[in-house]
Protein backbone atom coordinates (compact mmCIF):
# COMPACT_ATOMS: atom_id res chain seq x y z
CA UNK A 1 0.00 0.00 0.00
CA UNK A 2 1.21 3.63 -0.65
CA UNK A 3 2.38 5.78 2.09
CA UNK A 4 0.49 8.47 2.56
CA UNK A 5 3.75 10.49 3.06
CA UNK A 6 4.35 10.50 -1.16
CA UNK A 7 3.70 13.51 -2.20
CA UNK A 8 2.26 14.12 -5.51
CA UNK A 9 4.18 13.61 -8.84
CA UNK A 10 2.46 16.42 -10.67
CA UNK A 11 4.45 19.86 -10.71
CA UNK A 12 2.76 22.80 -9.89
CA UNK A 13 4.33 24.90 -12.65
CA UNK A 14 3.69 24.10 -16.52
CA UNK A 15 5.27 21.39 -17.52
CA UNK A 16 8.16 21.66 -19.83
CA UNK A 17 8.49 19.23 -22.88
CA UNK A 18 10.72 16.46 -23.06
CA UNK A 19 12.27 16.73 -26.12
CA UNK A 20 15.19 14.39 -25.21
CA UNK A 21 12.62 11.60 -24.92
CA UNK A 22 11.05 12.53 -27.96
CA UNK A 23 14.35 12.50 -30.38
CA UNK A 24 14.43 8.58 -28.55
CA UNK A 25 11.47 7.73 -29.82
CA UNK A 26 12.79 8.79 -33.82
CA UNK A 27 10.60 7.70 -36.34
CA UNK A 28 8.50 5.01 -34.84
CA UNK A 29 4.87 6.43 -33.89
CA UNK A 30 3.67 6.56 -30.07
CA UNK A 31 1.99 3.22 -29.95
CA UNK A 32 4.90 1.09 -31.75
CA UNK A 33 7.32 2.61 -29.65
CA UNK A 34 5.08 2.21 -26.26
CA UNK A 35 4.99 -2.11 -27.65
CA UNK A 36 8.46 -1.38 -27.61
CA UNK A 37 8.61 -0.29 -24.08
CA UNK A 38 6.28 -3.25 -23.15
CA UNK A 39 8.71 -5.71 -24.68
CA UNK A 40 11.68 -4.57 -22.61
CA UNK A 41 9.92 -4.28 -19.61
CA UNK A 42 9.12 -8.40 -20.53
CA UNK A 43 12.83 -8.59 -20.99
CA UNK A 44 13.92 -7.75 -17.77
CA UNK A 45 10.82 -9.12 -15.75
CA UNK A 46 8.74 -6.04 -14.80
CA UNK A 47 5.30 -5.39 -15.93
CA UNK A 48 4.25 -1.92 -17.00
CA UNK A 49 1.25 -0.76 -19.21
CA UNK A 50 2.89 1.51 -21.40
CA UNK A 51 0.43 3.26 -24.23
CA UNK A 52 0.51 5.94 -26.62
CA UNK A 53 -1.33 8.04 -23.80
CA UNK A 54 1.88 7.37 -21.28
CA UNK A 55 4.12 7.96 -24.21
CA UNK A 56 2.86 11.51 -25.45
CA UNK A 57 2.37 12.80 -21.21
CA UNK A 58 5.85 12.01 -21.11
CA UNK A 59 7.06 13.77 -24.33
CA UNK A 60 4.67 16.74 -23.18
CA UNK A 61 6.43 16.84 -19.72
CA UNK A 62 3.43 16.32 -17.54
CA UNK A 63 5.70 13.11 -16.16
CA UNK A 64 8.37 14.80 -14.94
CA UNK A 65 10.02 11.02 -13.49
CA UNK A 66 8.68 7.36 -14.16
CA UNK A 67 8.06 5.63 -11.29
CA UNK A 68 10.49 3.15 -10.60
CA UNK A 69 8.95 0.16 -12.62
CA UNK A 70 9.20 2.16 -15.47
CA UNK A 71 13.01 3.66 -14.69
CA UNK A 72 13.72 0.08 -15.05
CA UNK A 73 12.53 -0.31 -18.47
CA UNK A 74 14.03 2.97 -19.89
CA UNK A 75 17.07 2.24 -18.47
CA UNK A 76 17.40 -1.31 -19.64
CA UNK A 77 16.11 0.00 -23.25
CA UNK A 78 18.45 3.03 -23.55
CA UNK A 79 22.26 1.16 -21.88
CA UNK A 80 24.71 3.52 -20.16
CA UNK A 81 22.00 6.71 -20.19
CA UNK A 82 20.63 8.09 -16.93
CA UNK A 83 17.20 9.59 -16.12
CA UNK A 84 18.42 12.95 -17.07
CA UNK A 85 20.05 11.66 -20.28
CA UNK A 86 16.59 10.77 -21.15
CA UNK A 87 15.16 14.53 -20.51
CA UNK A 88 13.57 13.12 -16.73
CA UNK A 89 14.21 15.73 -13.46
CA UNK A 90 16.02 13.76 -10.99
CA UNK A 91 13.55 11.98 -8.40
CA UNK A 92 14.80 14.12 -5.19
CA UNK A 93 13.35 17.28 -6.87
CA UNK A 94 10.10 15.76 -7.90
CA UNK A 95 9.04 13.65 -4.80
CA UNK A 96 10.85 15.31 -2.24
CA UNK A 97 12.55 11.40 -0.85
CA UNK A 98 15.89 10.96 0.00
CA UNK A 99 17.80 9.32 -2.95
CA UNK A 100 17.50 5.39 -3.31
CA UNK A 101 19.93 2.94 -1.74
CA UNK A 102 21.26 -0.05 -3.84
CA UNK A 103 18.26 -2.58 -2.05
CA UNK A 104 15.86 -0.37 -3.20
CA UNK A 105 17.16 -0.60 -7.04
CA UNK A 106 16.54 -4.33 -6.66
CA UNK A 107 13.13 -5.91 -7.51
CA UNK A 108 11.59 -7.71 -4.86
CA UNK A 109 11.89 -10.83 -5.93
CA UNK A 110 15.76 -10.61 -6.24
CA UNK A 111 15.84 -8.72 -2.48
CA UNK A 112 14.93 -5.46 -2.78
CA UNK A 113 12.17 -3.99 -0.28
CA UNK A 114 8.58 -5.11 -1.35
CA UNK A 115 7.42 -2.70 0.08
CA UNK A 116 9.52 0.02 -1.63
CA UNK A 117 8.61 -1.51 -4.83
CA UNK A 118 4.80 -2.00 -3.85
CA UNK A 119 4.91 2.05 -2.87
CA UNK A 120 6.26 3.10 -6.15
CA UNK A 121 4.77 1.00 -8.04
CA UNK A 122 1.39 2.53 -9.79
CA UNK A 123 1.29 5.75 -7.20
CA UNK A 124 3.47 8.18 -8.82
CA UNK A 125 2.14 7.55 -12.17
CA UNK A 126 -1.70 8.15 -12.14
CA UNK A 127 -2.09 6.99 -15.84
CA UNK A 128 -0.11 3.60 -15.67
CA UNK A 129 -3.85 2.46 -16.28
CA UNK A 130 -5.24 -1.11 -16.49
CA UNK A 131 -7.69 -0.78 -18.95
CA UNK A 132 -9.51 2.25 -20.42
CA UNK A 133 -10.13 4.51 -17.74
CA UNK A 134 -8.61 7.38 -19.06
CA UNK A 135 -11.00 7.44 -21.84
CA UNK A 136 -13.91 7.28 -20.50
CA UNK A 137 -14.50 9.28 -17.54
CA UNK A 138 -13.14 6.65 -15.03
CA UNK A 139 -10.68 7.99 -12.42
CA UNK A 140 -6.82 7.26 -11.99
CA UNK A 141 -6.26 3.97 -10.23
CA UNK A 142 -6.61 4.01 -6.88
CA UNK A 143 -3.51 4.47 -4.67
CA UNK A 144 -4.30 1.33 -2.10
CA UNK A 145 -4.72 -1.17 -4.61
CA UNK A 146 -2.07 -3.84 -4.57
CA UNK A 147 0.70 -3.59 -7.15
CA UNK A 148 0.20 -7.46 -8.32
CA UNK A 149 -2.43 -6.86 -9.81
CA UNK A 150 -2.90 -9.11 -13.22
CA UNK A 151 -3.51 -6.95 -16.63
CA UNK A 152 -6.10 -8.53 -18.20
CA UNK A 153 -4.92 -6.26 -21.60
CA UNK A 154 -1.54 -8.16 -21.12
CA UNK A 155 -2.15 -11.41 -23.10
CA UNK A 156 0.66 -11.80 -25.47
CA UNK A 157 4.65 -12.18 -26.07
CA UNK A 158 5.89 -9.80 -28.63
CA UNK A 159 9.20 -10.17 -31.23
CA UNK A 160 11.16 -7.53 -32.52
CA UNK A 161 9.93 -6.67 -36.22
CA UNK A 162 13.14 -7.38 -39.30
CA UNK A 163 14.05 -5.12 -41.67
CA UNK A 164 12.59 -7.26 -44.07
CA UNK A 165 9.08 -6.95 -42.27
CA UNK A 166 8.91 -3.27 -43.08
CA UNK A 167 9.22 -4.05 -46.51
CA UNK A 168 6.04 -6.62 -46.80
CA UNK A 169 2.78 -6.07 -45.07
CA UNK A 170 0.79 -9.06 -45.70
CA UNK A 171 1.64 -12.84 -45.73
CA UNK A 172 -1.41 -15.81 -45.02
CA UNK A 173 -1.19 -16.92 -48.94
CA UNK A 174 -1.02 -13.26 -50.47
CA UNK A 175 2.43 -11.48 -49.70
CA UNK A 176 1.87 -7.57 -50.76
CA UNK A 177 5.44 -5.76 -51.21
CA UNK A 178 5.41 -1.95 -49.60
CA UNK A 179 6.28 -1.09 -53.07
CA UNK A 180 3.26 -1.73 -54.71
CA UNK A 181 1.98 1.13 -52.12
CA UNK A 182 3.24 3.36 -54.67
CA UNK A 183 4.54 6.81 -53.08
CA UNK A 184 3.67 5.08 -49.14
CA UNK A 185 6.69 2.71 -50.44
CA UNK A 186 8.73 5.35 -51.45
CA UNK A 187 8.08 7.32 -48.31
CA UNK A 188 8.59 4.44 -45.99
CA UNK A 189 12.00 3.96 -47.83
CA UNK A 190 12.88 7.45 -46.48
CA UNK A 191 11.70 7.23 -43.36
CA UNK A 192 14.21 4.06 -42.57
CA UNK A 193 17.09 5.68 -44.34
CA UNK A 194 16.62 8.80 -41.77
CA UNK A 195 15.94 11.40 -44.61
CA UNK A 196 13.29 13.78 -44.39
CA UNK A 197 9.70 12.45 -45.64
CA UNK A 198 8.46 14.80 -48.73
CA UNK A 199 5.15 16.82 -47.89
CA UNK A 200 2.49 14.58 -49.07
CA UNK A 201 0.14 15.08 -52.10
CA UNK A 202 -3.12 13.60 -53.07
CA UNK A 203 -1.34 10.02 -54.54
CA UNK A 204 -0.16 9.48 -50.79
CA UNK A 205 -3.71 10.23 -49.47
CA UNK A 206 -4.97 7.86 -52.07
CA UNK A 207 -1.87 5.14 -51.18
CA UNK A 208 -2.87 5.09 -47.85
CA UNK A 209 -6.79 4.34 -48.17
CA UNK A 210 -5.57 1.56 -50.61
CA UNK A 211 -3.21 0.23 -48.19
CA UNK A 212 -6.07 0.03 -45.55
CA UNK A 213 -8.64 -1.40 -47.51
CA UNK A 214 -5.91 -4.04 -48.54
CA UNK A 215 -5.46 -4.76 -44.71
CA UNK A 216 -9.07 -5.52 -44.15
CA UNK A 217 -9.60 -7.52 -47.45
CA UNK A 218 -6.69 -9.96 -46.23
CA UNK A 219 -8.41 -10.32 -42.70
CA UNK A 220 -11.63 -11.11 -43.96
CA UNK A 221 -9.89 -13.72 -45.90
CA UNK A 222 -7.06 -14.91 -43.66
CA UNK A 223 -7.24 -13.58 -39.95
CA UNK A 224 -5.12 -11.78 -37.99
CA UNK A 225 -2.22 -13.56 -36.74
CA UNK A 226 0.18 -13.45 -39.75
CA UNK A 227 -0.72 -9.75 -40.80
CA UNK A 228 -0.27 -7.81 -37.76
CA UNK A 229 3.62 -7.42 -37.60
CA UNK A 230 3.58 -6.20 -41.74
CA UNK A 231 0.62 -4.03 -41.35
CA UNK A 232 2.59 -2.16 -38.92
CA UNK A 233 4.94 -0.55 -41.41
CA UNK A 234 2.27 1.31 -43.36
CA UNK A 235 1.10 2.41 -40.40
CA UNK A 236 4.80 3.76 -39.63
CA UNK A 237 4.99 5.16 -42.79
CA UNK A 238 1.43 7.11 -42.56
CA UNK A 239 3.49 9.08 -39.31
CA UNK A 240 5.80 10.00 -41.07
CA UNK A 241 3.79 11.63 -43.60
CA UNK A 242 1.67 13.46 -41.05
CA UNK A 243 4.88 14.58 -39.47
CA UNK A 244 6.20 15.89 -43.23
CA UNK A 245 3.22 18.21 -44.01
CA UNK A 246 0.95 18.24 -47.07
CA UNK A 247 0.75 20.39 -49.72
CA UNK A 248 -2.90 21.06 -49.13
CA UNK A 249 -5.31 21.00 -46.40
CA UNK A 250 -7.86 18.76 -47.97
CA UNK A 251 -5.23 16.27 -48.24
CA UNK A 252 -3.72 16.43 -44.61
CA UNK A 253 -7.56 16.00 -43.94
CA UNK A 254 -7.53 12.36 -45.54
CA UNK A 255 -4.04 11.56 -44.54
CA UNK A 256 -5.53 12.34 -40.65
CA UNK A 257 -8.54 10.49 -41.58
CA UNK A 258 -6.23 7.28 -43.45
CA UNK A 259 -3.61 7.27 -40.64
CA UNK A 260 -6.42 7.14 -37.81
CA UNK A 261 -8.38 4.15 -40.38
CA UNK A 262 -4.90 2.22 -40.32
CA UNK A 263 -4.18 3.05 -36.68
CA UNK A 264 -7.98 0.84 -36.33
CA UNK A 265 -7.37 -1.67 -38.55
CA UNK A 266 -3.87 -2.05 -37.33
CA UNK A 267 -5.13 -2.13 -33.64
CA UNK A 268 -7.67 -4.36 -34.67
CA UNK A 269 -5.16 -7.21 -36.39
CA UNK A 270 -3.54 -7.22 -32.70
CA UNK A 271 -6.90 -7.36 -31.03
CA UNK A 272 -7.81 -10.33 -32.60
CA UNK A 273 -4.56 -12.00 -31.97
CA UNK A 274 -4.50 -11.68 -28.79
CA UNK A 275 -2.50 -8.52 -28.27
CA UNK A 276 -4.85 -6.55 -25.96
CA UNK A 277 -2.05 -4.15 -25.15
CA UNK A 278 -0.59 -3.62 -28.46
CA UNK A 279 -4.97 -3.08 -29.67
CA UNK A 280 -5.10 -0.73 -26.85
CA UNK A 281 -2.54 2.02 -27.71
CA UNK A 282 -3.41 1.92 -31.64
CA UNK A 283 -7.27 2.49 -30.45
CA UNK A 284 -6.07 4.91 -28.39
CA UNK A 285 -4.28 6.65 -31.14
CA UNK A 286 -6.68 6.56 -33.54
CA UNK A 287 -9.45 8.18 -31.09
CA UNK A 288 -6.76 10.89 -30.33
CA UNK A 289 -6.38 11.81 -34.20
CA UNK A 290 -10.05 11.77 -34.45
CA UNK A 291 -10.60 14.11 -31.56
CA UNK A 292 -7.64 16.64 -32.90
CA UNK A 293 -9.42 16.84 -36.43
CA UNK A 294 -12.88 16.89 -35.11
CA UNK A 295 -13.72 13.48 -37.02
CA UNK A 296 -17.04 12.23 -35.58
CA UNK A 297 -16.72 9.14 -38.09
CA UNK A 298 -13.38 8.27 -37.16
CA UNK A 299 -14.28 8.74 -33.09
CA UNK A 300 -17.31 6.57 -33.88
CA UNK A 301 -15.33 3.97 -35.19
CA UNK A 302 -12.43 3.69 -32.61
CA UNK A 303 -15.21 3.61 -29.66
CA UNK A 304 -16.85 0.76 -31.62
CA UNK A 305 -13.48 -1.28 -31.32
CA UNK A 306 -12.65 0.01 -28.04
CA UNK A 307 -15.90 -1.24 -26.77
CA UNK A 308 -15.20 -4.61 -28.47
CA UNK A 309 -12.07 -4.84 -26.94
CA UNK A 310 -13.06 -3.94 -23.30
CA UNK A 311 -15.87 -6.43 -23.65
CA UNK A 312 -13.37 -9.35 -24.82
CA UNK A 313 -10.76 -8.44 -22.06
CA UNK A 314 -13.35 -8.74 -19.09
CA UNK A 315 -14.81 -5.36 -18.51
CA UNK A 316 -18.31 -4.98 -19.85
CA UNK A 317 -19.01 -1.85 -18.33
CA UNK A 318 -16.92 -0.16 -20.12
CA UNK A 319 -17.67 -1.70 -23.33
CA UNK A 320 -20.82 -0.09 -22.65
CA UNK A 321 -19.83 3.29 -22.04
CA UNK A 322 -17.56 3.49 -25.26
CA UNK A 323 -20.46 1.97 -27.04
CA UNK A 324 -22.32 4.57 -25.85
CA UNK A 325 -20.23 7.16 -26.55
CA UNK A 326 -19.65 5.35 -30.33
CA UNK A 327 -23.56 6.09 -30.59
CA UNK A 328 -23.31 9.71 -29.56
CA UNK A 329 -20.28 10.51 -31.96
CA UNK A 330 -22.39 8.32 -34.87
CA UNK A 331 -26.10 9.88 -34.79
CA UNK A 332 -25.25 13.33 -36.86
CA UNK A 333 -23.93 10.79 -39.41
CA UNK A 334 -27.04 9.04 -40.53
CA UNK A 335 -25.98 5.86 -41.22
CA UNK A 336 -28.90 3.49 -39.70
CA UNK A 337 -26.34 0.16 -40.10
CA UNK A 338 -23.40 1.97 -37.97
CA UNK A 339 -26.03 2.83 -35.11
CA UNK A 340 -26.99 -0.69 -35.26
CA UNK A 341 -23.55 -2.11 -34.91
CA UNK A 342 -23.15 0.18 -31.93
CA UNK A 343 -26.04 -1.13 -30.44
CA UNK A 344 -24.65 -4.39 -30.70
CA UNK A 345 -21.56 -3.40 -29.01
CA UNK A 346 -23.83 -1.86 -26.14
CA UNK A 347 -25.26 -5.11 -26.18
CA UNK A 348 -22.34 -7.31 -25.65
CA UNK A 349 -21.21 -5.11 -22.63
CA UNK A 350 -24.38 -5.93 -21.38
CA UNK A 351 -24.44 -9.57 -21.94
CA UNK A 352 -21.07 -9.53 -19.73
CA UNK A 353 -22.79 -7.78 -16.83
CA UNK A 354 -25.40 -10.35 -16.79
CA UNK A 355 -27.99 -7.69 -17.26
CA UNK A 356 -30.68 -9.32 -19.52
CA UNK A 357 -33.07 -6.61 -19.98
CA UNK A 358 -30.25 -4.24 -21.15
CA UNK A 359 -28.94 -6.33 -23.69
CA UNK A 360 -32.57 -7.26 -24.79
CA UNK A 361 -33.37 -3.72 -25.32
CA UNK A 362 -29.91 -3.13 -27.10
CA UNK A 363 -30.35 -6.07 -29.48
CA UNK A 364 -33.74 -4.35 -30.25
CA UNK A 365 -32.60 -1.55 -31.29
CA UNK A 366 -29.74 -2.74 -33.26
CA UNK A 367 -32.53 -4.86 -35.52
CA UNK A 368 -34.72 -1.76 -36.27
CA UNK A 369 -31.98 -0.10 -37.42
CA UNK A 370 -30.61 -2.59 -39.43
CA UNK A 371 -33.63 -2.82 -40.82
CA UNK A 372 -33.88 0.78 -42.05
CA UNK A 373 -31.29 -1.12 -44.58
CA UNK A 374 -28.01 0.18 -46.46
CA UNK A 375 -27.75 3.96 -47.16
CA UNK A 376 -24.62 6.51 -48.73
CA UNK A 377 -24.34 7.38 -45.31
CA UNK A 378 -22.18 3.97 -43.70
CA UNK A 379 -19.12 4.08 -43.61
CA UNK A 380 -16.82 2.29 -46.20
CA UNK A 381 -15.36 0.24 -43.31
CA UNK A 382 -18.28 -1.71 -42.19
CA UNK A 383 -18.90 -3.00 -45.68
CA UNK A 384 -18.44 -6.55 -43.34
CA UNK A 385 -21.34 -5.76 -41.51
CA UNK A 386 -24.40 -7.84 -43.08
CA UNK A 387 -26.80 -10.04 -41.96
CA UNK A 388 -23.69 -12.56 -41.27
CA UNK A 389 -22.63 -10.54 -38.25
CA UNK A 390 -25.68 -9.36 -36.86
CA UNK A 391 -26.60 -12.79 -36.10
CA UNK A 392 -23.15 -13.56 -35.14
CA UNK A 393 -22.61 -10.54 -32.96
CA UNK A 394 -26.43 -11.66 -31.49
CA UNK A 395 -24.71 -15.44 -30.74
CA UNK A 396 -22.07 -14.08 -28.69
CA UNK A 397 -24.51 -11.99 -26.54
CA UNK A 398 -26.53 -15.22 -25.45
CA UNK A 399 -23.95 -16.70 -25.23
CA UNK A 400 -22.59 -14.48 -22.44
CA UNK A 401 -25.76 -14.60 -20.70
CA UNK A 402 -25.69 -18.07 -21.35
CA UNK A 403 -28.69 -18.60 -23.07
CA UNK A 404 -27.00 -21.76 -24.82
CA UNK A 405 -29.74 -23.06 -27.54
CA UNK A 406 -30.50 -19.44 -28.29
CA UNK A 407 -26.89 -18.41 -28.98
CA UNK A 408 -26.46 -21.81 -31.07
CA UNK A 409 -29.94 -20.64 -33.43
CA UNK A 410 -28.35 -17.27 -33.87
CA UNK A 411 -24.59 -18.88 -34.53
CA UNK A 412 -26.17 -21.32 -37.10
CA UNK A 413 -27.83 -18.52 -39.15
CA UNK A 414 -24.60 -16.50 -39.31
CA UNK A 415 -22.77 -19.38 -40.54
CA UNK A 416 -25.55 -20.31 -43.02
CA UNK A 417 -25.57 -16.86 -44.45
CA UNK A 418 -22.00 -15.78 -44.93
CA UNK A 419 -20.44 -15.89 -47.62
CA UNK A 420 -17.35 -18.34 -48.21
CA UNK A 421 -15.14 -15.97 -49.36
CA UNK A 422 -14.34 -14.70 -46.25
CA UNK A 423 -12.93 -17.81 -45.06
CA UNK A 424 -12.14 -15.86 -41.44
CA UNK A 425 -15.49 -15.04 -40.40
CA UNK A 426 -17.04 -18.51 -41.89
CA UNK A 427 -14.63 -20.57 -39.71
CA UNK A 428 -15.40 -17.80 -36.38
CA UNK A 429 -19.42 -18.27 -36.88
CA UNK A 430 -18.75 -21.88 -37.04
CA UNK A 431 -16.69 -21.68 -34.26
CA UNK A 432 -19.46 -19.73 -31.98
CA UNK A 433 -21.97 -22.52 -32.90
CA UNK A 434 -19.54 -25.65 -32.04
CA UNK A 435 -19.07 -24.09 -28.62
CA UNK A 436 -22.72 -23.03 -28.06
CA UNK A 437 -23.42 -26.47 -29.39
CA UNK A 438 -20.89 -28.23 -26.62
CA UNK A 439 -22.08 -26.18 -23.95
CA UNK A 440 -25.94 -26.70 -24.62
CA UNK A 441 -25.56 -30.66 -24.66
CA UNK A 442 -25.24 -31.70 -27.89
CA UNK A 443 -21.89 -32.79 -27.91
CA UNK A 444 -22.49 -34.60 -31.42
CA UNK A 445 -22.99 -31.88 -33.23
CA UNK A 446 -20.84 -29.67 -31.52
CA UNK A 447 -17.79 -32.06 -32.74
CA UNK A 448 -19.26 -31.53 -36.33
CA UNK A 449 -19.19 -27.83 -36.76
CA UNK A 450 -15.78 -27.87 -34.61
CA UNK A 451 -14.60 -30.45 -37.43
CA UNK A 452 -15.77 -28.02 -39.98
CA UNK A 453 -13.68 -25.37 -38.64
CA UNK A 454 -10.43 -27.58 -38.23
CA UNK A 455 -11.31 -27.93 -41.97
CA UNK A 456 -10.54 -24.19 -42.50
CA UNK A 457 -7.79 -23.55 -40.44
CA UNK A 458 -5.35 -23.74 -43.66
CA UNK A 459 -6.51 -20.74 -44.54
CA UNK A 460 -7.09 -18.87 -41.51
CA UNK A 461 -4.91 -17.57 -38.45
CA UNK A 462 -6.59 -16.56 -36.07
CA UNK A 463 -5.83 -16.57 -32.20
CA UNK A 464 -9.91 -15.83 -31.33
CA UNK A 465 -10.66 -18.79 -33.28
CA UNK A 466 -8.02 -20.88 -31.54
CA UNK A 467 -8.96 -19.89 -28.57
CA UNK A 468 -13.02 -20.76 -29.08
CA UNK A 469 -11.72 -24.04 -30.23
CA UNK A 470 -9.51 -24.72 -27.13
CA UNK A 471 -12.55 -23.83 -25.19
CA UNK A 472 -15.30 -26.44 -26.55
CA UNK A 473 -12.47 -29.14 -26.61
CA UNK A 474 -12.44 -28.88 -23.02
CA UNK A 475 -16.26 -28.70 -23.01
CA UNK A 476 -16.39 -31.89 -24.84
CA UNK A 477 -13.93 -33.84 -23.15
CA UNK A 478 -15.63 -35.97 -20.98
CA UNK A 479 -17.96 -36.87 -24.22
CA UNK A 480 -15.31 -37.91 -25.25
CA UNK A 481 -16.53 -41.37 -26.41
CA UNK A 482 -19.55 -39.93 -28.28
CA UNK A 483 -20.03 -40.77 -32.01
CA UNK A 484 -17.60 -38.02 -33.64
CA UNK A 485 -16.55 -36.28 -30.46
CA UNK A 486 -13.34 -38.76 -30.24
CA UNK A 487 -12.24 -38.05 -33.94
CA UNK A 488 -12.45 -33.87 -33.29
CA UNK A 489 -10.67 -34.32 -30.02
CA UNK A 490 -7.57 -35.87 -31.87
CA UNK A 491 -7.43 -33.67 -34.17
CA UNK A 492 -7.94 -30.64 -32.55
CA UNK A 493 -4.67 -32.21 -30.03
CA UNK A 494 -3.12 -32.55 -32.98
CA UNK A 495 -2.65 -29.26 -34.33
CA UNK A 496 0.53 -27.31 -33.78
CA UNK A 497 0.70 -25.13 -30.56
CA UNK A 498 1.27 -21.45 -31.34
CA UNK A 499 3.37 -19.32 -29.60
Amino acid sequence: MASSTVTSAQPDRPPRPNLAFRRLRGKRSPAEFAAAVRRAAREIGERVSCDARYVGRVEAGEIRCPNYAYERVFLHMFPGRTLTDLGFAPRSSVRGRRARTAEDVLPAHLGGSPHASCETRGVAEPYELHGLHGLHGHGPQAPSEPCDRQDPFHTHDDNEESDVLRRAFMTSGATVAAASLGPLGLALDAAAAGRPVRRAGAGDAGALEEAVRRIRLLDDRHGADGLYRRATAPLRTAYALLDAGATRQATADRLYSGAGELAISVGWLAHDSGRFDDARSHYAEALATARVTGDPGLEAHAFCNMAFLARDAGRPREAVRAAQAAQRAARPLGSARLMSLLALREAGGWAGLADRVGCEQALARAQAFFGRGASDADPEWMSFYGEAELEGLEAQCWSSLGDWPRAARHARRAADSQDPHFTRNLALYTAELADDLARGGRPDEAAGAGLRVLDLLGEVQSSRIHTMLAGTARVLLPHRRASGVSAFLERHASLPRTA
